[in-house]
């Protein structure tokens, strides 16, 4: 993946789950994790910084996970985004999967091996894409370079 440390958001209204998912990933990986039991205050911290994953529940006082994600989705589009939830409800999870982008639905209790594998295919993927985003923007550099090079090559020959 990267060099860089990858900053992941979870927002849980349970401090035991936050609890249990940043102790899980403090020991097996070298994310720096941000757990939030307000969604506004998670929200904040999204709109300041550079952030490459967020999972939430889905059940929350403040507001639901589907509302949370979808204004995480307007901040930051590119960030995969994961639901985790109590409730066995197939249709929330399609209309989250539909409405916000979701990259993955997940239901509790959640087993670490498969939560852990879903994390890093979806910050790989977020990482690849970066790269490839990176990668157009210095094709379309140099094109425009050679196509500047190119009339100067046409002026100075007519």
């Amino acid at each position: 993946m990267s060099d860089d440390t990858l900053t992941i958001v979870l927002v849980d209204d349970e401090e035991m789950v936050l609890t249990s998912l940043s102790s899980f990933l403090t020991l097996e990986t070298d994310y720096l994790v941000k757990t939030f039991t307000s969604a506004n205050e998670a929200l904040n911290f999204v709109r300041g910084k550079d952030i490459d994953l967020v999972m939430s529940d889905y059940l929350m006082p403040e507001m639901d996970g589907i509302t949370f994600l979808a204004k995480v989705k307007e901040l930051q589009p590119e960030v995969p985004r994961i639901i985790l939830t109590g409730y066995a409800d197939k249709e929330n999870a399609i209309k989250a999967i539909n409405e916000v982008g979701l990259y993955q639905y997940i239901e509790k209790p959640w087993d670490n091996d498969d939560l852990l594998i879903i994390m890093r295919n979806a910050l790989e993927k977020q990482v690849l894409m970066k790269k490839l985003q990176q990668k157009i923007s210095e094709i379309n550099k140099a094109y425009a370079d050679l196509q500047g090079i190119h009339k100067e090559i046409v002026k100075t020959f007519i």
